[in-house]
């Protein structure tokens, strides 16, 4: 899936959420972030949702990984990993919080590794 920088343009000019569209400006900018916009500027019932146990499977210890959607609290974590996402569930937060890995927003991820190095996303 690859969309242009203005079909890209287009979608964003229907969202509301303020975050949601920094973050799209952000990534839009740069073209190793160029699919993460594609994806979070598509509908919302296309974004990703997913669980620890999901990204506790999928992820190293020291990883740094991206969710382009919600992360939710079913499962366990227990991996020092370093997690980005749009949204989080609070009991994902406390979870996340209590194994001693981090989370942060995919904005903040962005402006903290503009050139994406080391970052795993997830689908």
């Amino acid at each position: 899936m690859t969309k242009s920088k203005a079909k890209i343009e287009q979608q964003l000019q229907r969202k509301k959420n303020q975050e949601l569209v920094e973050t799209i400006i952000k990534a839009k900018k740069s073209e190793k972030w160029l699919q993460i916009a594609e994806v979070l500027s598509s509908p919302r019932r296309k974004r990703i949702e997913m669980n620890l146990n999901e990204i506790n499977e999928k992820s190293k210890n020291g990883e740094t990984v991206l969710v382009p959607g919600k992360v939710l609290s079913q499962g366990e974590l227990d991996k020092k990993i370093k997690i980005a996402a749009l949204n989080f569930s609070d009991k994902a937060k406390e979870k996340i919080i209590k194994s001693g890995a981090s989370s942060l927003s995919i904005l903040e991820l962005i402006k903290e590794n503009p050139k994406a190095e080391g970052v795993k996303v997830l689908r």
